[in-house]
C-alpha cells in the first residue's frame, strides 16, 4: 500500500463526486440521440476547446511524454512541436466546415455518416469500412487506457490490478452511460483543468526548491549534456530527417480523430470556430510544453535515475508537495486517462449504434432507439475493452501506437480533402480510408532504413494519393453532389 493512501483516496473520492455529479446534471439535458452523441451541438468555444484538448492529450501527457523528456530530453521537443502544429492546422482547417458540412447534411453526426452523405453514396461500404476501422482502433485504444488506469491505482492506492480496471470501468460508465455527449465534455473541462494545474504546479514547486531556472539547467548540464541540445539523442548521436520526421508527423494524426473532430462538430455556432481555435491551441501547446518541463525537473532533481521513466510526475509529485496535495495532483494522472477513454468510447458507440447497427436491421430507427441503441453499445464495448485489459501483463499497449496512425492515416486524408475539394468522390473516399489503414499495418511490421520512418507518414501521403487519384479516375456516385458540396461552400462564405 503506498504511503500516501488515505490523502490520495480522499482526493479521489471527491474526484469521483464532482465527475458522477456532472454526469446526473448532464443526464436531464440529454433527450435525444444528437444531445447523446453530440450535446445538441450547443458547446460553447471554450468548452468546446477545452474538452477537445483534454480528450485528445490521455495520461501520455503526465505519464508518457514526460517520461520520453526525462530520457531523451530536448528531442522530445520535435514531437511537441509537431503536436502543436497539427492540433492549429486541425482547428483552422477542419473545424468551421466541418460544423457547417455536417449539420447541412441532415445532421450527420458521425464521420462515416458524414463521409456517405457528402458524397450521395447510397452503397453501404464507405460507411461501414469507416465504422469498422474506428471500432478497431479505439477498442484497442480504449483498452490501453483501463490497463494504465488499472496500474495507477494499483500503485497508488494498492488496489488489486483486476479490481482496478473494475472500478475504472464502473466510474466511466456510469457518466458516459447516462450523460452521454455533454457529461463526457463537461468532465472533461474538469479534468482538463486539473492536469494543466498539476503540469503546471510539478515544475514550478522543483524549480523553486532547486534554486531557480538557472540551476535546473546547470544540473541537466551535469547530468547529460546532450539532452539539452535539440539535434542530437541522449546519447549524443545526431538526429537523422527519418527521426525528426517521424516525430514532427505526430501532428499529422489530429486530422482523422473522431474524439477530437466531434468537438467541432458540436460547437453551438460555425462562426465561434475562432474563438474555440484559440483556446485550445493555446490550451494545448502549453501543456505539452509543461510536460516536457516535468521531465527535464526530474533529471535535475532526482539523484537516482528512475527504473521506469514513465513515473517521473509520480515521483516528483510524492516528493515536493504534501501528502493531500500530492493526491489530488496524482488524481489528475486518472483524469487524464478518463477524459480520452470516455470520448473514445462514445465515439465507438456512435459508430456502432449510428452506423453499423441501421445497416444490420435494414431499417431507420428513432432518435430514442438510436439513444438506446447507443448506450447499449457502450456498455458492451466497455465490457469487450476490459477483456482485453485484464491482463496486467497485456501487450496490448504496444497496439496503441497504430490508433493514432491508424485513425490518422486512413480517416484524415478523406475528411480534409472532402472539406475543399469538389471532385473528390466515394470510391476515392473508400480507397483512402482503405490505403491509409493498410499502409499504417504493414509499415508498422517493418524495420531498417525508409521503414523506421513512422508509419503515420506514409500512411497519410498514400492515402492522400489514393483519394486524389482515385476520384479522377472514377465518376461521382449519385445525381447533384457537385451542386451540393457548391451550396455547402456558399454557406461557408456568408458564415465567413
Amino acid at each position: 500500500m503506498s504511503q500516501l493512501s488515505l490523502p490520495t483516496t480522499v482526493a479521489f473520492l471527491l474526484y469521483v463526486i464532482i465527475v458522477l455529479a456532472i454526469g446526473v446534471y448532464a443526464y436531464t439535458k440529454t433527450k435525444d440521440a444528437s444531445d447523446y452523441f453530440l450535446g445538441g451541438r450547443k458547446l460553447s468555444p471554450l468548452v468546446s476547446a477545452i474538452s477537445a484538448s483534454a480528450s485528445d492529450m490521455s495520461g501520455w501527457i503526465l505519464l508518457g511524454l514526460p517520461g520520453y523528456a526525462y530520457l531523451a530530453g530536448l528531442e522530445a521537443a520535435w514531437i511537441t512541436l509537431g503536436l502543436m502544429i497539427g492540433v492549429a492546422a486541425n482547428w483552422l482547417l477542419m473545424a468551421k466546415r466541418l460544423r457547417i458540412y455536417t449539420e447541412m447534411l441532415d445532421d450527420a453526426v458521425t464521420i462515416p455518416a458524414y463521409l456517405q452523405r457528402r458524397f450521395n453514396d447510397s452503397k453501404v461500404w464507405l460507411k461501414s469500412i469507416a465504422a469498422l476501422s474506428i471500432l478497431l482502433f479505439f477498442l484497442f485504444y480504449v483498452a490501453s487506457g483501463l490497463i494504465a488506469g488499472g496500474k495507477l491505482f494499483n500503485v497508488v492506492f494498492g488496489l488489486d490490478y483486476y479490481i482496478a480496471v473494475f472500478v475504472g470501468v464502473v466510474l466511466i460508465l456510469f457518466y458516459t452511460l447516462f450523460g452521454g455527449f455533454l457529461a463526457v465534455s463537461w468532465t472533461d473541462v474538469f479534468q482538463g483543468s486539473l492536469m494543466l494545474i498539476a503540469l503546471i504546479a510539478v515544475p514550478v514547486l522543483v524549480i523553486g526548491n532547486i534554486g531557480g531556472v538557472s540551476t535546473a539547467v546547470a544540473q541537466i548540464d551535469a547530468a547529460n549534456p546532450q539532452l539539452l541540445n535539440l539535434f542530437t539523442s541522449a546519447t549524443g548521436e545526431p538526429l537523422g530527417w527519418l527521426a525528426i520526421i517521424s516525430l514532427l508527423g505526430w501532428g499529422l494524426g489530429y486530422f482523422g480523430q473522431p474524439h477530437i473532430l466531434a468537438r467541432f462538430k458540436a460547437l453551438r455556432s460555425a462562426d465561434e470556430t475562432g474563438v474555440a481555435a484559440g483556446i485550445g491551441v493555446s490550451w494545448a501547446s502549453f501543456g505539452y510544453l509543461m510536460a516536457i518541463l516535468v521531465g527535464l525537473c526530474g533529471v535535475a532533481y532526482l539523484n537516482e535515475p528512475l527504473a521506469d521513466p514513465e513515473k517521473v510526475f509520480i515521483t516528483l509529485t510524492s516528493l515536493v508537495f504534501h501528502p493531500l496535495v500530492a493526491g489530488i495532483l496524482l488524481a489528475a494522472i486518472l483524469a487524464a486517462i478518463m477524459s480520452t477513454v470516455d470520448s473514445q468510447l462514445l465515439v465507438c458507440s456512435a459508430a456502432l449504434a449510428e452506423d453499423l447497427y441501421p445497416l444490420l436491421v435494414k431499417k431507420s430507427l428513432s432518435a430514442e432507439k438510436r439513444m438506446q441503441i447507443g448506450r447499449i453499445a457502450v456498455v458492451v464495448l466497455a465490457v469487450v475493452a476490459a477483456s482485453l485489459a485484464m491482463d496486467p501483463e497485456s501487450k496490448v499497449l504496444d497496439v496503441v501506437s497504430y490508433a493514432w496512425a491508424g485513425l490518422g492515416a486512413s480517416l484524415g486524408p478523406a475528411i480534409l480533402i472532402s472539406l475543399y475539394w469538389r471532385s473528390m468522390t466515394a470510391q476515392g473516399a473508400l480507397a483512402g480510408v482503405l490505403v491509409g489503414a493498410v499502409t499504417v499495418i504493414a509499415w508498422s511490421q517493418l524495420s531498417g532504413g525508409l521503414f523506421d520512418l513512422y508509419e503515420l507518414v506514409p500512411g497519410f501521403t498514400f492515402a492522400s494519393l489514393a483519394v486524389v487519384l482515385v476520384s479522377l479516375l472514377s465518376p461521382a456516385v449519385g445525381d447533384g453532389v457537385g451542386t451540393q458540396f457548391d451550396d455547402m461552400c456558399a454557406k461557408l462564405r456568408d458564415r465567413a
